[in-house]
């Protein structure tokens, strides 16, 4: 009896503290061998069309549907009912909190998009990033599930009489979230804080994060009006004094938006952050 093995190509785990992957073997059921055994045995050359083929991920994503199943049909609701629920109205668009689970879903792929926006060549990017939204899309329903989590969207208006589907409407997302700062805390994650300090135990704050634009959608004032529109819902919160969120050090565009709004870099996170690259930004209310 013959048993070839093959490695499947590197399945990755996403979460919130990073990217670790994960492989399995599969072993094909044994085989009669009528010839040589050299002749049954797949060559380098014979294996590589296989691994070539993109992985398939089913899309499930009826764990936190409140429908159980995602109409990808699904019309986006009339300019006329944007403009009234809360939001902002801007030009050609409107930015507001997600509603239905066409829009998390819209939200999720567009992040995963973003995330590999610059590893277009890679020989599982599309399969990768079907597995990014689906587990982010999930994760929003749950974080949802809370009052202290929004997923907030910036949604193009119809134009005219022609009704577009929720996944051509939405160009922009980011996350707010309200958390608090642990014990001996001055700013979030501080890794030196004194445990046996209670100042600011139990504060609240505000934090942005997957501030994401379409590419078609870029430079029309998409971010500049998530991110006041998300300083506003932590506002209206009634116990936050500050906002915080993170900027990559080499995207002096975005940093140099987010201190028009008001946003400073906090001195004493900037050390700290120098492997991650980021700078960690906070606005006081």
């Amino acid at each position: 009896m013959a048993f070839v093995a093959i490695q499947r190509p590197n399945f990755v785990n996403l979460s919130s503290h990073g990217i670790s992957c994960s492989s399995n073997k599969t072993t094909f059921a044994p085989c009669r061998l009528a010839m040589k055994t050299k002749s049954l045995l797949q060559t380098p050359e014979q294996i590589k069309p296989i691994l070539k083929e993109p992985l398939k991920f089913t899309i499930s994503p009826s764990e936190t549907a409140s429908s159980g199943v995602l109409r990808f049909d699904r019309l986006q609701t009339p300019n006329e009912e944007l403009v009234q629920k809360s939001g902002y109205d801007f030009g050609r668009f409107v930015t507001r909190e997600a509603i239905v689970d066409e829009e998390y879903w819209t939200a999720a792929w567009l992040r995963a998009e973003t995330h590999w926006e610059d590893k277009t060549n890679g020989r599982y990017v599309n399969s990768c990033k079907k597995k990014f939204a689906e587990q982010e899309f999930n994760a929003l329903k749950r974080r949802q599930k809370g009052s202290k989590s929004s997923c907030i969207v910036a949604v193009k208006k119809s134009e005219g009489n022609v009704k577009q589907s929720v996944l051509k409407s939405v160009v922009g997302t980011l996350d707010l979230n309200i958390r608090s700062l642990l014990p001996g805390e001055t700013f979030p994650g501080e890794r030196e804080a004194s445990v046996f300090c209670n100042m600011n135990n139990g504060i609240q704050y505000g934090y942005i994060a997957n501030v994401c634009v379409a590419k078609s959608a870029r430079r029309q004032g998409i971010a500049s009006n998530m991110v006041p529109f998300a300083v506003q819902l932590a506002r209206e919160n009634g116990t936050i004094q500050q906002v915080y969120m993170h900027v990559h050090r080499k995207n002096q565009p975005a940093r140099d938006l987010y201190e028009k709004m008001g946003f400073k870099v906090v001195e004493m996170a900037t050390s700290q952050l120098e492997k991650e690259q980021t700078y960690l930004l906070c606005l006081q209310l």
